[in-house]
């Protein structure tokens, strides 16, 4: 009776322990993908204009997409730099806590926080006036700080989400 109240004890202790990856690996993917729509979302189009005159490129490069109200006074679709995806970047990093909520957007992680969101936007290098490359990256905070080196690699649970955009209209 011993060893088979071990073995099922370990085994509940294997399950907790999927379980809770799984619930954390869920939440990271829809934390990426909520990022990934709020830039999408932002302008990148060309204005319209009269026949035979070149249309404007127009470009939103003032909203604030790490405050959860896209208040005005940040980077918008502005490229970022290419260690933003791996340190925490101003204007393209926030924290989140365990229930997805936000919780701050400094370079440290306030209390409360378990989940560090962090995006990337490039220009494609054959089109760089026509298409962004958008990419976010959500892992646990815990995570995050257990890493020998800087995001390179997927090695527990994260979300890494890429999407491209191309102006449309002209």
């Amino acid at each position: 009776m011993v060893a088979i109240a071990a073995g099922i004890a370990q085994l509940i202790a294997v399950s907790t322990r999927a379980i809770r990856a799984a619930r954390e690996q869920t939440t990271a993917v829809v934390l990426a993908a909520a990022k990934i729509d709020q830039l999408r979302s932002l302008a990148w189009t060309y204005e319209p204009s009269a026949p035979g005159v070149a249309a404007v490129p127009r470009s939103d490069r003032t909203t604030d997409v790490s405050d959860p109200g896209l208040s005005p006074g940040g980077a918008g679709l502005q490229s970022s730099s290419p260690a933003s995806l791996v340190t925490n970047t101003t204007n393209y990093v926030d924290f989140l806590d365990g229930a997805g909520r936000w919780v701050g957007r400094d370079s440290d992680p306030p209390a409360g926080a378990v989940y560090v969101r962090r995006w990337s936007v490039r220009p494609l290098p054959d089109a760089p006036d026509r298409t962004l490359v958008l990419q976010v990256l959500v892992t646990t905070i815990r995570d995050d700080r257990s890493r020998p080196a800087p995001w390179s690699r997927r090695t527990g649970v994260e979300a890494l989400l890429v999407s491209v955009r191309t102006r449309a209209g002209q």
